[in-house]
């Protein structure tokens, strides 16, 4: 009987070392997995290479992460927040590796990923410091770059409903990077509000489907942890 549902966020997390690649579902704290990231950042860990829209907030989250010295490099679209200075620090000090790309880009990569294309051309970013070194062509008139897929090894997603097989649905814009995240890593790991028997999720509302995630842990509305 397939099963993704584990006990806990340790069961979750299983597995994740030093050095992982792990990509962060979210816009800002929205479709954010705040329980997977507390408990990631009290695993100790060193030399992540995290993959998020934003490096951090105020509190919280990603935030956290950094402020245990776990995140060796960030590659995000939007590195500063209004209400945190953390990850613009780290960097000055030279503590935090920064691949900056812009969001579009950044989804694209991933989509890539997930659909098994290894590099396509945009002309985002072309000639321009972000397209500097990176190999180009004039497609139809425009320059453009060659940007590569973006793999992990694990994503981290927030969905709204779960249930046993995998299946996830998010609520408006809490769906933003998760379903793009799901495809392109090797382990997909995700938090749920409400965990629903099967069936339970109309098929109209499958936005991730369960053969595109390998553990699901229930995180009640309100609650950071089980």
């Amino acid at each position: 009987m397939i099963n993704r549902f584990v006990p806990d966020l340790a069961a979750a997390l299983a597995g994740v070392s030093d050095g992982a690649s792990i990509m962060l579902g979210g816009f800002g704290q929205v479709g954010q997995p705040v329980a997977l990231l507390e408990a990631l950042a009290d695993m100790g860990l060193r030399d992540l290479t995290i993959i998020a829209n934003n490096a951090g907030a105020a509190f919280g989250g990603m935030t956290r992460l950094l402020e245990t010295g776990a995140v060796g490099k960030v590659v995000c679209s939007y590195p500063r927040s209004s209400d945190s200075t953390l990850f613009q620090e780290l960097y000055a000090k030279g503590r935090i590796k920064l691949e900056l790309t812009p969001q579009g880009t950044l989804v694209e990569r991933m989509r890539a990923a997930g659909a098994g294309i290894p590099a396509f051309f945009t002309p985002t970013a072309a000639g321009t410091l972000l397209g500097a070194g990176k190999e180009t062509r004039e497609i139809n008139g425009r320059l453009c770059v060659l940007e590569e897929a973006l793999f992990a090894d694990y994503a981290l997603l927030e969905a709204w409903e779960a249930d046993r097989w995998g299946n996830l649905s998010y609520k408006l814009s809490g769906r933003n990077f998760n379903p793009v995240m799901a495809a392109a890593a090797k382990i997909t790991i995700a938090q749920c509000r409400h965990k629903v028997e099967l069936g339970g999720i109309d098929p109209d509302d499958v936005i991730t489907p369960g053969i595109y995630v390998d553990r699901v842990v229930h995180v009640p509305e309100g609650e950071t942890a089980v």
